[in-house]
Order: structure tokens, then C-alpha cells, then sequence
């Protein structure tokens, strides 16, 4: 099953000053480090990006009347940044360069056709006439002469590996309409040479590649809206003479009658490829759109529409597509998982599929172990049966887990959980997924029938142990609230990435009316907050009282009598957490929980007033203990971060303001929050001066390079 996920800009790309300037971009290329990319336009800039804060960490450009030829490469071991300009000029420098005309610069005899960087291997330049050299050899003597390999051949494609310690180099050429495909393994310093089968009436527009087990499986988009696939095996006879390669269909690009005009595609996994380009349907106009077909059974996963239209290149790292979108460089995160019969129909709701291809009979789920429980039908629009009609249609001895479904019902506890730790202790594979989907959905009918059974540690024990979801058992954590399993709830929050927000407001709920004394005695995992949880001595919830006779003796400058009390008392709370410390890993397990602002604040409206001032004072807590340093994050496992915090807070004064405004017990605390947002936005105001004061100066220092000596005067206003 493939999904796209959440989708963000990146920069912008138009005449205004962003990364581009309006010419397009040349290449996107992975930086150092996985959140990194380097963006080459079409022009003389190049740019270091930090995906998931959006912002550039560096920017280069070469002199004006020069341009970047060759997309800007980063060399992985020695954290260096690798461009050509001009065809011939080779630049490299590192993060702490500003200005290119002072860094290393090489001119080479031959023209550069690209710059391909491996991990823990030296990096590959491509020239265009086909030879190929290591970058620390090319060093040696720029000048040295450089073969041609083609002739009369341009290259269309390339694209470098590492078989085992071997880097092997691929590329593309096309002459006269005819497409070859050149292999080399750079250490044993073998050429081969093949030519592209002919495809009639279509080209080629676009390739990609992978390698496994020394054979390279390239792809190719051709015209008439398919993809192809060929196989290069590593192993020739270098006597061999030029061989022509077959090809085989890997994909129709068409469903329902509508055709997508592809442009460009990448390789997700080996049964997955995602295309761009321009869906059209008969008599409807066309729209491009970012589509992931799976090639295994030829079916459309997830399509994204770009209304805005695009520059037609595609580029996928770290599972996050990258392409043009109107005036802007656009980040889509995706998710593949294992291809299966039940992924490609998208009918199933299971986090993990059955694999047709490894199952044997007696690890088949039950809908599908024999004739005897179900005969399949070859009718193209036949689902997969859900898992209650599965359950329903199970025979006696039809298997093992048929058996055990049927004991569910019935059979004593002991009984029950000997055998489902015998069933389980086989050797984890994806396949179980459906397994354990049946099975915990038959355990839950029976707690619901049965008030006296709950396998409470066999519950856990398959949370933690496999990647479930709350599809797969959407009654499960129905049952546990009924319980008030916090335990349960707790690992059920952390691990179920499709929790609805009804469930996420009755855990808060039952989390927040349960008191700290019933929770000592439970077992809850504190991971989350042993790190930095302050508890007041001798007084577990923090309360307002109002204290002799209803006046403090200590008040604030601005008031008096019980609002002065309020706040001072509020001030001192802040120190100490305002509730134990296993209510509180409970409620960082509702921070980590994903959740729409759309459907959760309603709920949040229905939260009783109390409760919510004391899940504020936690939340306000815990923005005090992140203010304390400086990288804002809390020590711990799964702690919460600064922004959910944020976000959670907003979201109850939003669902509480009147609330909040009215009820006196709440006055100091929203007060008490004004002044530590207002100290904290005076703080980084300043922050941001000092960094404009530090920024000119460094500017002042670029622009004024006095080689004699001198004395200056730098004054901060």
C-alpha cells in the first residue's frame, strides 16, 4: 500500500529573489546529511537546504558572465561541495566558504556531463564523451587527456552504484534515434556497450535504475504511456560484441479510461514507481498530477493533483518527493508499505497485508486456506473479506488458527493464553499482521460478552511486540477505556499512528479524572518525564486556596486580596509539577498522539472546567521546564516537544476562553502565562537585534578588508 502524506513548500522560485531566479532549476542533489538538499539552478546559484526547518543553510554563486553547467554535488566523506561551471571549471569548497572565485578551482581538458557522489566511495565524473574518472585521480593532473568513448552519441541519462565496494557507472546515449546503454565498473576498468530495443512509434522519455544481486534493472518511460524494464546482467564477456536489449512491459499508465502523459518517475521499491505528469480523461482537460502506481498489479495508489502545473522533473529522497509547483519547490512526504493483494485494492484495513507469494497453508489467515472455507472467484471487482466475515466463516479443523477463534469464544482463560503464546512465539513475519487482526478482534468480542475475561497481558504484550493500528482493532481501546487500562491506553497512544479524535479526548478524560493516588498503584511507563519532573514535597496536585482569611501577605504591585494571592500562588507553582508523575507520562502520551484541529476541538469543548485548568497548568508547566534551555527540548524518551505543547495549549484556551476568563482559579494562571509569554517575546526580540547587530558586522568585515593596520570603532545601538 502507498500513500501521500503531508505536503509543504520548500522555497520559492520566482523573479523575487528566490532559489532559481526564475531560470528553473538544473538539479536536486542529497546533501551530508539526511535532512540536507542541494538545490542548482539554471543559472549561477547553488543552495543547501534544510528540509524539515524549510530554510537554507547556505547559498553560492559564481561570478556574473559564468554559469553552473554540471548540477552541484556533496562528496559524503570529505563533507565537501563539488560544481562545474562553464563546462570545464571544477569549484569545490566546504560550509564555511562564502565567496566561490577564492575557493579550490581546477580547469579540466574535456567537457563535464555530470558529477556522481557515493557513500564511502570517491566521487565519479562523467564527461561527455563517455570516459569516466574518480574525482582524487581527475585531481592528479586536471589536464590529463580524457577518452572519447561515444561517438556522434549524445547522453541523455546517467546514473552511478555500488555493487559491493565496486562503483559501477551507468548512462544513456542516444544517435539518430537509436538508444544505447553504456555499463563500467570503474576497478576492473570493463566497458560494455548495448543497444536500446527499438520501440515503434514511441521513445524513451525519461530512466531510472536499481541494482541487486549484480544485476542492474533499468526502467524506462517511454511515449506512449508505459514503463519498461530491462535487465543488465554485471557478469559479460568483455569478447562479447554489442548486444541488443529486450525489454519487457512493466506498466500501463492508464485506469478507467483515463491516460497519464508521463514526464519524469523514480523508483520507490521494487513493486512501486512514482510518476509525474498529465492525467487525461476522454472529452475532460488534462491536469497534472504526482501519481504512485504499484507495477506488481498494475494499479493506481495515490494520485496528488497540481493544479499550478509543474516543470515535469521528479526527485525522491529520504521518502519525500520533490518537484516544482507553480513558483515554488514543493515537498511531498509519502509512505510505501509491502505489496500485497490487499494493498493494490486499498479495500482492506490493515496496517500490514498478506503476502501470497511466502504464505504457507497453515499461516494463511482464514478467509483463504481452502476450499473448504471459501472458493475464489475470478471476477475482477472480488475484495478481501473483512476479518468479522473471515471470523464468521471459519470451520472446525480447518486449521490452527481456525481453532483457536473458535476456542476464543469460549474456552478459559489459561487455555486461551497457552495457546496464543504458542501461536506467537513462531518467528515474527509481516504475515501475521492479519493474523493478530483476527485474533484480537475475537479476544474483544468475548471481553464484551464476558466482564470476568480480559487477557490484559497478552493485550500489551502484541502492542508493544507488533506494528499494529487502530483499524486493525477498533474496539480494542473502546474496551480498555471502559477498564481504565491506563497502561494499555498509554501504549496504545504511542503506537497507533490513526487514533480518532473522540478516542484521544476520552483517554485525556480518563487520564485527568483519575487520581494520582489510584495511579501510584498502576503500572505506567514514566520514561517520558523521570527525567525532569519536579514534585512538590508532601502535596502531590497543586491547589488554590485562598489562605488567611483570603488575603496574602506577600501581594503583586498591580492588585490586591484574593487575584494578588491567586497569582503568587500560581508563580510557585510553576516550580513543581501539578500532578504526579504517572498522570503525567499519561498526558505526554495524548501530546505525542496525531490528531486534526478540525475534530478534536470540539471535544476539547466538552472537557469539564476543572479538568481543564489542570491540564493547562500541566501544559504551562511544561513550557516553563522547555524555556529553561536553551535547545528548548525535555531529556526523556517520548517526551513532548515545544511545539505540541504549543499547539496543545492553544487548542484548550481556544475551546475554554470563556471559561478560563470566568473562573477565578484561572485568572492567575492565564495571567502568570501573559507575563512569561511577554518576558519571553522581549527575550527573543532581543535575540533577533543582537543576531541583525552580529550580521552587519560580519558584512561590515567582508566590505572593509583593510590590509594596513588599523584601529576601529564599532558602536552596538
Amino acid at each position: 500500500m502507498a500513500a501521500l502524506c503531508e505536503a509543504f513548500t520548500l522555497c520559492g522560485l520566482g523573479p523575487s529573489g528566490g532559489v532559481g531566479l526564475g531560470s528553473g532549476l538544473l538539479a536536486l542533489e542529497p546533501g551530508a546529511d539526511p535532512d540536507h538538499v542541494l538545490l542548482t539552478d539554471r543559472g549561477r546559484t547553488a543552495t543547501l537546504f534544510k528540509v524539515s526547518d524549510q530554510k537554507p543553510l547556505g547559498c553560492w554563486s559564481v561570478k556574473h558572465g559564468q554559469i553552473i553547467t554540471c548540477p552541484v554535488v556533496c562528496n559524503f566523506e570529505t563533507r565537501e561541495y563539488i560544481a562545474v561551471h562553464d563546462n570545464k571549471v571544477l569549484r569545490i569548497w566546504k560550509d564555511e566558504d562564502v565567496n566561490l572565485d577564492k575557493t579550490f578551482k581546477a580547469t579540466l581538458s574535456a567537457e563535464v556531463y555530470r558529477i556522481h557522489s557515493l557513500p564511502h566511495a570517491e566521487p565519479l565524473v562523467l564527461f561527455k564523451g563517455g570516459g569516466v574518472r574518480t574525482l582524487d585521480v581527475l585531481l592528479e593532473a586536471p589536464q590529463q587527456e580524457i577518452e572519447n568513448v561515444i561517438s556522434d552519441e549524445v547522453i541523455k541519462w546517467s546514473e552511478a552504484f555500488l555493487e559491493g565496494q565496486q562503483p559501477v557507472l551507468i548512462f544513456v546515449t542516444e544517435k539518430d534515434g537509436d538508444f544505447y546503454v553504456y555499463v563500467q565498473k570503474l576497478k576492473m576498468r570493463s566497458l560494455h556497450k548495448y543497444k536500446l530495443e527499438q520501440q515503434e512509434s514511441s521513445n524513451p522519455l525519461s530512466f531510472t535504475a536499481y541494482i541487486k544481486k549484480q544485476i542492474i534493472t533499468l526502467l524506462c518511460l517511454y511515449s506512449n504511456d508505459s514503463v519498461y524494464k530491462v535487465l543488465i546482467p554485471l557478469q559479460q564477456n568483455s569478447e562479447e560484441e554489442e548486444q541488443t536489449l529486450s525489454k519487457s512491459l512493466l506498466l500501463n499508465l492508464s485506469i478507467s479510461g483515463s491516460v497519464l502523459k508521463g514526464t519524469s518517475f523514480v523508483v520507490l521499491d521494487k513493486d512501486h514507481v512514482a510518476v509525474l505528469g498529465s492525467l487525461a480523461a476522454s472529452g475532460e482537460e488534462s491536469k497534472e498530477c504526482l501519481t504512485i502506481w504499484n507495477t506488481k498489479f498494475q494499479t493506481l495508489q495515490a494520485s496528488k493533483e497540481l493544479p499550478l502545473g509543474t516543470s515535469g522533473q521528479l526527485w525522491c529522497y529520504g521518502e519525500k518527493f520533490f518537484f516544482t509547483h507553480g513558483k515554488v519547490l514543493t515537498v511531498v512526504i509519502y509512505k510505501c508499505e509491502t505489496s500485497s493483494l490487499a494493498a493494490a485494492f486499498s479495500d482492506f484495513n490493515l496496517s500490514s497485508f498478506v503476502n501470497w507469494d511466502t504464505l504457507g497453508d497453515e499461516e494463511l489467515p482464514v478467509s483463504f486456506q481452502s476450499q473448504q472455507s471459501i472458493t475464489l472467484k475470478s471476477d475482477s471487482r472480488m475484495m478481501l473479506r473483512s476479518q468479522k466475515s473471515a471470523v464468521a466463516n471459519v470451520q472446525p479443523g480447518t486449521s490452527t488458527i481456525g481453532r483457536l477463534l473458535l476456542s476464543i469464544k469460549d474456552a478459559p482463560t489459561d487455555a486461551i493464553e497457552d495457546e496464543l503464546g504458542r501461536l506467537f512465539s513462531k518467528a515474527q513475519t509481516p504475515d501475521f499482521q492479519a493474523t493478530i487482526g483476527c485474533v484480537i478482534s475475537a479476544l474483544i468480542n468475548r471481553c464484551k460478552t464476558d466482564p470476568t475475561f480480559y487477557p490484559r497481558n497478552f493485550l500489551v504484550q502484541m502492542i508493544q511486540k507488533r506494528e499494529l493500528s487502530y483499524s486493525l482493532c477498533p474496539d480494542l481501546m473502546a474496551v480498555a477505556l471502559e477498564k481504565k487500562d491506563v497502561h494499555l491506553l498509554q501504549i496504545c497512544l504511542q503506537r497507533f499512528p490513526d487514533i480518532p479524535e473522540e478516542i484521544t479526548y476520552a483517554c485525556l478524560k480518563v487520564f485527568l479524572s483519575i487520581s494520582d493516588d489510584y495511579l501510584e498503584r498502576t503500572d505506567v511507563n514514566l520514561e517520558s518525564v523521570i527525567s525532569y519532573i519536579d514534585i512538590e514535597p508532601n502535596n502531590k496536585e497543586v491547589k488554590t486556596e485562598v489562605v488567611e482569611n483570603g488575603f496574602n501577605t506577600e501581594l503583586e504591585e498591580d492588585g490586591c486580596g484574593v487575584t494578588g494571592m491567586k497569582e503568587n500562588n500560581t508563580m510557585d507553582s510553576v516550580k513543581f509539577c501539578p500532578v504526579g508523575p504517572h498522570k503525567a507520562a499519561l498526558l505526554n502520551a495524548v501530546l505525542h498522539s496525531a490528531y486534526s484541529e478540525t475534530y478534536l476541538l470540539p471535544h476539547l469543548k466538552d472537557l469539564p472546567a476543572q479538568q481543564a485548568v489542570l491540564f493547562l497548568r500541566y501544559l504551562h508547566y511544561l513550557y516553563v521546564k522547555c524555556s529553561e534551555k536553551i535547545n528548548t527540548t525535555l531529556p526523556g524518551v517520548l517526551s513532548p516537544t515545544i511545539n505540541q505543547i504549543m499547539d496543545w495549549m492553544c487548542l484548550l484556551l481556544d475551546a475554554h476562553f470563556t471559561v478560563m476568563v470566568m473562573l477565578p482559579e484561572a485568572k492567575g494562571l492565564l495571567s502568570s502565562m501573559h507575563k512569561f509569554v511577554r518576558a519571553q517575546v522581549r527575550f527573543y526580540s532581543e535575540l533577533n537585534k543582537i543576531e541583525g547587530s552580529l550580521q552587519e558586522l560580519q558584512r561590515l568585515k567582508f566590505q572593509n578588508n583593510c590590509q594596513a593596520y588599523s584601529i576601529e570603532v564599532l558602536e552596538l545601538i
